[in-house]
């Protein structure tokens, strides 16, 4: 749901569409659509109130506010990422916007998925990203009690600073990571190139399924029939010599529209993905 979520918002953005409510809202619907959630009212801003911790608001850690004052609060922060009143730098906009979004957490459920997807929709609308590669979850999870404290002390004391200190590290140490995940896909793609060039005439068209691998390395043979427009039983052919070289590896034992996996580059995109301890 987060990657069709977050696909979604970038096709929108790419389209000139805003970074609005209305698309926040479309992208929550497709984030919740399934599973954890999906009974939340998707795509619907909070008609109750909410909390965050404990059992209801008198013992919760910290209570949004109500749900009449939603629309409004939303309304500001729009204007926000809209550079109104002033203009703001995308990184410090994106920093601000995703303590607002979390303190008035606008949904039922899915605002600390929402707001940290915020993040990369407001850093690909002002071009500081042209793909949506940081991503500052992992950071938020590794350091999870810290990254709450300091929510709560911008809303009690009004500390930003240590806040945006905070944000500027984990987009530091997250780039830092990126470009070296990146590395190491581009000499994974270079070497297997180099095997898939010695099968002779079938070559050509497993290199057009390496190319689409690497831009879904999770897949089913039927997209990747779609995407290279090589037919069925030449891509299958292909996929069985992916697999004799260790490239790919079938996750499903189906007869139809079978699941494969670039196991190298999802090696390489897994390492670190989680939080110690």
């Amino acid at each position: 749901n987060y990657v069709a979520a977050l696909d979604h918002g970038l096709k929108r953005l790419n389209e000139g569409f805003p970074l609005s409510l209305r698309l926040i809202k479309e992208v929550h619907s497709i984030l919740l659509a399934r599973g954890r959630g999906s009974n939340q009212a998707p795509g619907e801003f909070r008609r109750t109130q909410n909390w965050v911790g404990g059992t209801r608001p008198g013992n919760a850690a910290f209570v949004p506010p109500p749900a009449d004052r939603v629309m409004e609060c939303m309304g500001k922060l729009e204007l926000f990422l809209h550079d109104q009143p002033e203009p703001t730098p995308a990184l410090l906009k994106a920093a601000l916007a995703h303590v607002q979004f979390e303190t008035i957490h606008p949904f039922l459920d899915g605002n600390g998925r929402l707001g940290r997807l915020l993040i990369t929709l407001l850093l690909c609308s002002r071009s500081v990203l042209r793909e949506p590669l940081l991503y500052l979850s992992l950071y938020f999870k590794t350091h999870r009690r810290y990254y709450y404290e300091l929510l709560n002390n911008v809303r009690l004391t009004g500390d930003w600073e240590a806040w945006l200190d905070f944000f500027a590290e984990a987009v530091i140490v997250t780039a830092t990571q990126a470009v070296g995940t990146a590395q190491q896909l581009v000499d994974l793609a270079n070497k297997d190139r180099d095997e898939i060039s010695g099968l002779g005439r079938a070559a050509p068209s497993a290199l057009q399924i390496h190319r689409a691998l690497m831009e879904r390395p999770i897949t089913t043979s039927g997209w990747l029939v779609k995407k290279t427009g090589i037919t069925p039983a030449t891509v299958n052919k292909c996929l069985a010599h992916l697999e004799r070289l260790g490239i790919v590896r079938e996750l499903t034992s189906r007869k139809r529209n079978r699941l494969f996996s670039y196991t190298g580059y999802v090696d390489i995109v897994n390492q670190g993905t989680e939080p110690p301890g």
